[in-house]
């Protein structure tokens, strides 16, 4: 990967597209699933989403193992599939970046209501 591909994030696009490729194979059933991962991931992603791509790749490559083993969805993510990318993600309280966004916006207006009260 050079500079430039980390700069425009045409490595994060070619690598998602991978994915996609690969997630359409599977049985309608892992799809939806995969598209559900994919939704309560988003959330755990930084700013470029960069540090979900191992992430991501783990969840497809279950996926397409499981499929491949005949085995559905709910046999092996439960039934608490926002349970299950949040443990994938690091755990139940993890900061997410809204977590961090809002810690942020507070800290400045804070800053600025110091500025004016004193």
């Amino acid at each position: 990967m050079n500079i430039w591909e980390t700069i425009t994030g045409s490595d994060l696009t070619t690598e998602y597209k991978a994915f996609e490729v690969r997630a359409q194979a599977l049985p309608a059933d892992h799809r939806a699933a995969w598209e559900q991962i994919k939704a309560h991931l988003a959330p755990y992603g930084d700013f470029t989403g960069r540090n979900l791509l191992p992430i991501l790749d783990g969840a497809l490559g279950l996926l397409e193992e499981t499929a491949a083993q005949g085995q559905s969805v709910d046999e092996v993510l439960g039934d608490d599939l926002a349970g299950f990318c949040s443990a994938l993600a690091g755990g139940e309280g993890r900061r997410t970046y809204r977590d961090r966004w809002r810690e942020q916006l507070n800290r400045n207006v804070a800053k600025k209501l110091e500025r004016l009260g004193g």
